[in-house]
């Protein structure tokens, strides 16, 4: 746990009210001495007075507290280049920057709440959004621009009609393929037009060239599963929210495929032939066709490869469908009614600046929630991977896990089952309907 105690912002609205307001009295104060000349110099210069005073009033300093979780991996110098940006334009609000590992962040966070010392200010994951909502712990983000940002995004982010938070980033998942070793099977490389089972075909092939060598690596999980499920068409909650639908046939063909990769066609590595590896290290060591991961493998993949590599959309069966993380920025609401509105004028920084973005951007961390397409074109332009086209064609087939309040005793269960699936020890369809059963009796839908 890393903690940063940093200068920063005045209430820029004030300032500019109190500025406007002494650039109207002295134009005044000329006008009437030039075309009365009934105004003596003394006189002038007392009146001028009271607006001299005015402007050198400022908002009253402020100290406010914001916790997060995603410059842990490495990115804090990162995140303190957009506060040096904002303490430029902000010199007289006090930032206390605490950056906690993820998996710390959320026991610690709840902690704080029980306790009443939560920060003022916090980053937030898309999972857990709803149910902190829902509980009143996040402001309702009255104070705040969103014209500029991603609706998608911000969308995500709304709760009963009302905005309780802002997306900061948001990363997608995309195919990322070993060219080498499509070129040593003598295949193509996948394009857009590709199906899952175009995958299947490609992995075998590349399968073919060795024993310690796999076609593709996508774990048998839960958040992988509610993706995959969407390209077969399925979902785990109907569309008007009323029931579960863990077990359709459109989800146990989906959770059947992605066991069959291990199980049957043996081209994803079982944990045994996976000998300790990641995924990751696995396709770092050329030993990987494919592998469906986020956007943030960029800058590792391109220190760590010694091979040729690039991406595409992720294929889908009956449609495609893509991970789409955000993780969002929140206000407390418990926090005092000055530190809501410097909180605000904290996170609406982070999320929509230009000067945040270009930052974010050039050190490759995670895509700021943009609507303006202009704005990321420099991302465009870094190599490899050379289609950085294909991240925001993702755009188009968005997937997200069901926002309810019992996310995380859903997500639970349904991982449960998928486990079982994978590790043989269910069937895919039992371990359906066994998530199914669980969470209609432990759940109730709003």
């Amino acid at each position: 746990m890393k903690r940063k105690t940093i200068s920063l912002l005045t209430q820029v609205a004030i300032v500019a009210t109190l500025l406007s307001g002494c650039g109207s009295a002295n134009p005044d104060a000329a006008q009437t001495e030039a075309s009365t000349e009934k105004v003596t110099e003394t006189e002038a210069s007392k009146e001028a007075e009271p607006a001299a005073e005015t402007t050198q009033e400022t908002a009253e300093p402020i100290t406010i507290t914001y916790a997060n979780f995603n410059a842990s991996g490495g990115n804090e110098a990162t995140l303190n280049s957009m506060y040096q940006a904002f303490h430029e334009q902000n010199p007289d609000i006090t930032v206390e920057i605490e950056t906690i590992a993820m998996d710390d962040y959320f026991t610690t966070l709840q902690t704080r709440i029980a306790g009443g010392t939560a920060p003022d200010c916090f980053e937030m994951n898309i999972e857990n959004f709803a149910a902190y909502a829902s509980k009143g712990i996040l402001a309702e983000l009255s104070e705040v621009d969103t014209s500029s940002l991603n609706q998608t995004a911000l969308s995500a982010f709304s709760y009963g009609g009302k905005q309780y938070a802002l997306p900061e980033n948001f990363s997608t998942v995309i195919l990322v393929y070993n060219k080498d070793l499509f070129d040593q099977a003598g295949i193509d490389y996948p394009t857009s037009s590709w199906t899952r089972e175009d995958v299947d075909k490609a992995a075998e092939a590349i399968r073919a060239l060795g024993d310690n060598i796999f076609g593709i690596y996508q774990p048998v999980t839960y958040n992988e599963f509610y993706k995959v499920a969407a390209q077969y068409g399925g979902s785990l909650i109907s569309e008007d929210g009323s029931k579960f639908t863990i077990n359709s046939p459109e989800n146990i063909a989906a959770l059947q495929s992605m066991v069959d990769r291990v199980q049957k066609t043996n081209v994803q590595p079982t944990a045994e032939q996976m000998g300790g590896m990641g995924d990751w290290d696995l396709f770092e060591s050329g030993r990987l066709g494919m592998i469906p991961t986020g956007t943030w493998c960029f800058n590792t993949f391109t220190e760590a490869c010694d091979f040729a590599w690039d991406i595409c959309v992720e294929p889908g069966q009956t449609q495609k469908a893509t991970h789409f993380f955000a993780n969002a920025l929140v206000v407390n609401n418990d926090a005092s009614d000055a530190a809501k509105v410097a909180a605000q004028k904290w996170i609406s920084f982070l999320s929509s600046s230009d000067e945040a973005a270009k930052i974010r951007l050039d050190a490759g961390w995670d895509l700021p929630a943009l609507s303006d397409m202009n704005a990321l074109s420099s991302y465009l332009e870094i190599t490899p991977p050379d289609n950085r086209k294909a991240v925001f064609e993702s755009l188009d087939s968005l997937v997200l896990p069901p926002i309810i309040t019992d996310y995380s005793q859903m997500s639970d269960i349904i991982s449960n089952a998928v486990s079982k699936a994978a590790s043989g020890e269910s069937s895919p369809e039992e371990a359906l309907n066994e998530a199914q059963k669980l969470c209609e009796e432990q759940i109730t839908l709003q």
